[in-house]
């Protein structure tokens, strides 16, 4: 493969890698997402914390989900973020789910 070809196929992989998914979009399909690193972008409405572990909830127009972070300290109720992690599912109970979470990885606040 050629120079000419290579560069622009590997930055359309970067590209894509850095996609964020839509919260509303796990929230429909949490079994999709289970188990799979997942990048959300989101305003926090709800923060919880102590000792640089707790968690939060983060809103993005499409719905809202919990973050469960385990050291990377909590941001705070209004800060816009971008979250990477883990889905983790809950109970499904007639086909919804509840306690549909992400395991924190890591968060960058955004202004």
């Amino acid at each position: 493969m050629s120079k000419r070809f290579l560069i622009p196929a590997l930055a359309g992989l970067l590209l894509t890698g850095c996609a964020t998914t839509r919260i509303g979009r796990i929230n429909a399909d949490p079994s999709r997402y289970q188990n799979r690193d997942v990048r959300v972008e989101g305003s926090v409405t709800n923060a919880f914390g102590a000792l640089g572990a707790g968690g939060y909830q983060i809103d993005d127009g499409t719905g809202k989900i919990y973050v469960i972070s385990t050291g990377s300290g909590v941001p705070s109720k209004g800060s816009r973020v971008l979250v990477s992690g883990v889905v983790m599912s809950g109970a499904t109970v007639l086909g919804k789910s509840y306690g549909t979470a992400i395991r924190e990885r890591d968060h960058k606040v955004r202004n």
